[in-house]
């Protein structure tokens, strides 16, 4: 396809905000994918699934105190106790019910890092924004008769679509209702707009605030046009820390309950932790995920995931020493021996595991190589104060390399974005800068389809990449 201009692009974004308040860089052209890339990509959203599967079996087996493996002795007590620290009992209680055995995230999206070894998995998300933008920018950046753009123009709307009606097969077009919160209302635009082009092909969905819900005989409903609507499924776009603020909270829990609604991605606080992903390299568990997870996708999330410790402050005996980095050569006993790590020694990233406002957007981010002894030293303070009800993870960072993409030029400073009304100059150069990669694997019938890949292409100096004001927003094409 042909680069878009300057005023293509404008005049769409003017037509449809996707962000509340929310601006970015423009470009004429997609994310180039190479096909190696767009291959590797293939493989990952399966090798994600199997993860939360996996996960899943540790969990509930951690719970009732089983032993891990087929053929050899292993209890794992203290995965739950860092799973379950401090959440909600009646949270807890729900993620163990036995009817949610087998409910996974109906949308994967791993954070991936493009690096000189290639991916790194710095998160998977399974409550991500960006489903309607990258579906928008999509359609924007393909064509009707264009197949080069990440799984095909409409694949977001219409395996997002799948993913969830599937859930209940018994119901023709069921009535689902896309609920966001006010925590999370930024991302209610690209919400509103999925449901908008759903409706244009007949699909009951709707975006709604959880105010708009109400019960009526254990069922729940929301009012159209003075006429109570019956809700099937709820898509819930809100992180499990917000649920004490969902005021229908209750009468949601007791309407799924007694099956008169379907809730995804499911309130299973463990598919929310960060942590997880330390769980995966731990020294302890490593025959448990090679008897749960395929060979090639063990290999596979081995190369991607970078290694992690979980920052647990417990005391140790007299001559223990932690599941970490070294300091010097040496192995630690305690993580504020962490404060003394030379600035290369520092090339970690401290991050709250999860279910807390911090956890998402960057927000609790400290990357040691760039910041000051002091700054670090804090950082490691606030994560160990936390520990007895937030967990913190150490993760080893893997920095992304320089590359580069076209841009379109700023005027006077002045950031293009869909709400910019200045007269630019529609020029476009070739900028540096460094590359996330967050592709959308929606599930369906037990399998993880790829729908499109949503790159963040931020300036080189930026260490730590997320949406922001200086970056581009681009759909992936191969």
């Amino acid at each position: 396809m042909p680069d878009l201009s300057l005023e293509t692009i404008k005049a769409a974004l003017a037509g449809q905000s996707l962000f509340e308040d929310k601006t970015w860089q423009l470009s004429p052209q997609a994310w180039q994918l190479t096909p190696e890339q767009a291959a590797q990509l293939e493989q990952i959203g399966p090798a994600c699934l199997e993860f939360h599967q996996a996960l899943e079996t540790l969990y509930l087996r951690s719970v009732a105190g089983k032993n891990l493996l087929r053929n050899k002795q292993l209890l794992a007590p203290w995965v739950v106790d860092y799973l379950d620290r401090g959440k909600p009992a009646d949270l807890v209680a729900h993620a163990r019910d036995p009817k949610n055995r087998g409910a996974f995230p109906t949308v994967l999206r791993p954070d991936l890092l493009l690096t000189d070894d290639g991916f790194a998995l710095t998160e998977l998300d399974s409550v991500p924004g960006g489903i309607g933008l990258t579906a928008f920018l999509n359609k924007l950046y393909g064509s009707d008769t264009d197949a080069a753009v990440l799984g095909h123009k409409d694949a977001m709307v219409e395996n997002f679509y799948q993913s969830l009606a599937t859930l209940r097969p018994e119901t023709r077009n069921p009535l689902i209702a896309l609920v966001v919160s006010d925590e999370a209302a930024t991302y209610r635009p690209e919400m509103q707009w999925l449901a908008e082009q759903l409706q244009r092909q007949g699909r009951r969905v709707f975006c709604l605030r959880p105010e708009n819900l109400f019960p009526l005989g254990g069922e729940l409903f929301f009012d159209v046009e003075g006429n109570p609507e019956k809700i099937d499924i709820i898509y819930r776009f809100f992180e499990l820390f917000d649920w004490a603020n969902i005021r229908i909270a209750a009468d949601i829990m007791e309407a799924w309950q007694s099956g008169a609604v379907t809730i995804a991605p499911p309130m299973r606080h463990f598919q929310e932790e960060k942590l997880s992903l330390a769980l995966f390299h731990h020294h302890l568990l490593k025959d448990f995920w090679a008897e749960h997870v395929s060979r090639r996708s063990l290999e596979l999330l081995k190369k991607l995931i970078p290694q992690s410790w979980i920052m647990e402050p417990a005391p140790l005996p007299p001559g223990a020493v932690l599941d970490s980095p070294r300091v010097g050569g040496r192995m630690l006993s305690d993580w504020r021996e962490l404060s003394g790590a030379s600035q290369k020694e520092r090339d970690l990233i401290i991050k709250i595991s999860g279910f807390h406002e911090t956890a998402w957007g960057a927000r609790s981010v400290i990357l040691g190589s760039d910041c000051s002894r002091e700054e670090w030293q804090e950082g490691i303070e606030q994560a160990l104060k936390l520990a007895p009800t937030n967990l913190h993870i150490l993760q080893e960072y893997r920095k992304p390399k320089r590359v580069e993409h076209l841009l379109y030029e700023k005027s006077a400073g002045q950031p293009l974005s869909e709400n910019s009304q200045a007269d630019l100059p529609a020029v476009a150069s070739s900028k540096a800068g460094r590359l996330r990669l967050c592709p959308y694997y929606f599930v369906v019938g037990g399998q993880a389809r790829l729908s499109g890949a949503l790159a963040t292409f931020c300036p080189p100096d930026k260490k730590i990449i997320h949406g922001m004001v200086d970056a581009a927003l681009l759909p992936s094409r191969v």
